[in-house]
């Protein structure tokens, strides 16, 4: 059996005796190893298989340049750029399955950015001081990253520092080992949805599109979810998505952590992708449990959902405004693009009798859709609930259309 092999990303000028525990441990796991020391200023005592020229390099500058800067920060910035670029090449050249990374603030930042050159599906473990810190915002976070806490780790080696190095090091080897492909062998459709109640559509759509033989990946559209189903659009992974739940897209507008980044509703559109869209949840306004709500949000009742998320919703003339930036998104789009409007309700709790039934606030909504979704975005008004079958059986109907047509690739 090939060995796998692990990048090992550190500073080596202050952390080599870590780095090379970590080294001896991938190795007696059975793995091989690629090191990259990613230091500004010092030299380790032994070569690393990437310098820290190579990287320097890669960040468009020598190793002279980048510390005649006299900037931490500004040097750490081009480091980083061309850590990410390096790291970007070595996977694409097949010279390592996984990464390692460790550090505290500057080795953090640097390593969220070579996280996020590895495509879906890659290992990818940070060892840091900082690990689930609010100083990491979420968009900096690649969607299948694995992060743990550095326990007692800023100066030197100790038994606590021991233990939290060699069970990454065992993570990062076991996951490699582990860790499958993607089936490329049958069409994969990425598809937005908010569990299973809320939004009901995927329990119809998901088999239907499997007897046509395509793979159906549902996201969760809390944050996270919504990162990963961007980056896979961005990679061109899916050839169509079914975009349906715009709960992230209107917490971003309003500011909410619980949102997927500001690149949410671009990157399909970017890759040419074949997109449906809806305006599924895009009624709902979340934030974070312990967030506080910004003052112009504070006067509305809101729904503790649980001790992580509550909720309240939007205002007619709040959705007026997600809905035009996402037209605006739409209109960009290099691929086709089709919208379906189901103006009975976007959402279960919207109905009447339930906490977000808001008549007024969806004609408002379900109006500024009809004035401002550009000529090119074909939108299918339906008499309809989003959860009725009567929008699943439209958005069905479309796609076989697209499927026939070839504009989706079976």
């Amino acid at each position: 059996m090939t060995q796998n092999t692990v990048l090992l990303i550190g500073t080596y000028d202050t952390k080599e005796p870590e780095m090379r525990f970590i080294e001896d441990v991938v190795k007696a796991q059975g793995a091989n190893v690629l090191t990259m020391d990613v230091s500004v200023l010092g030299d380790p005592e032994r070569a690393t298989d990437i310098s820290k020229h190579d990287v320097a390099a890669a960040g468009g500058m020598t190793i002279e340049e980048v510390i005649a800067q006299g900037d931490e920060n500004k040097a750490f910035r081009v480091m980083s750029a061309g850590a990410a670029n390096v790291v970007a090449r070595a996977y694409a050249e097949g010279r390592f399955q996984g990464m390692l990374a460790i550090g505290g603030t500057m080795g953090t930042d640097l390593a969220l950015d070579c996280a996020q050159a590895l495509p879906m599906g890659v290992p990818k473990y940070i060892v840091s001081t900082v690990s689930f810190s609010p100083l990491i915002p979420p968009h900096r976070l690649a969607p299948d990253i694995q992060m743990i806490l550095w326990a007692g780790g800023l100066y030197g080696m100790n038994s606590i520092c021991r233990s939290s190095l060699s069970q990454a090091a065992g993570a990062v080897v076991g996951a490699t080992n582990a860790a499958i492909e993607l089936d490329r062998s049958k069409p994969l459709i990425g598809m937005t949805s908010l569990g299973s109640s809320c939004l009901r559509y995927m329990k119809t759509l998901k088999p239907a599109l499997e007897e046509r033989g395509f793979e159906v990946a549902v996201f969760h559209s809390t944050g996270m979810g919504g990162m990963a189903f961007e980056k896979l659009a961005g990679e061109g992974a899916f050839v169509c998505v079914m975009d349906f739940c715009m709960q992230e897209f209107g917490n971003l507008m309003a500011g909410s952590v619980v949102s997927s980044g500001k690149d949410r509703v671009t990157n399909a559109g970017r890759a040419g992708t074949p997109q449906m869209v809806a305006p599924g949840a895009l009624d709902l306004l979340d934030f974070a449990g312990w967030q506080d709500i910004p003052d112009q949000y504070a006067d509305r009742p809101f729904h503790e959902h649980n001790r992580l998320i509550k909720s309240s919703v939007f205002t007619g003339e709040e959705r007026r405004a997600w809905v035009r930036e996402l037209a605006n998104r739409l209109e960009a789009a290099t691929g086709p693009v089709h919208f379906f409007l189901p103006a009975q309700g976007v959402e279960a709790w919207d109905k009447e009798g339930e906490e977000a039934h808001d008549p007024d606030a969806l004609a408002d909504m379900v109006d500024e859709i009809r004035k401002v979704m550009p000529d090119r975005v074909p939108t299918t008004e339906l008499d309809a609930h989003i959860n009725d079958q009567a929008f699943s059986a439209a958005v069905l109907a479309q796609f076989d259309a697209w499927v026939q047509s070839g504009t989706v690739s079976s």
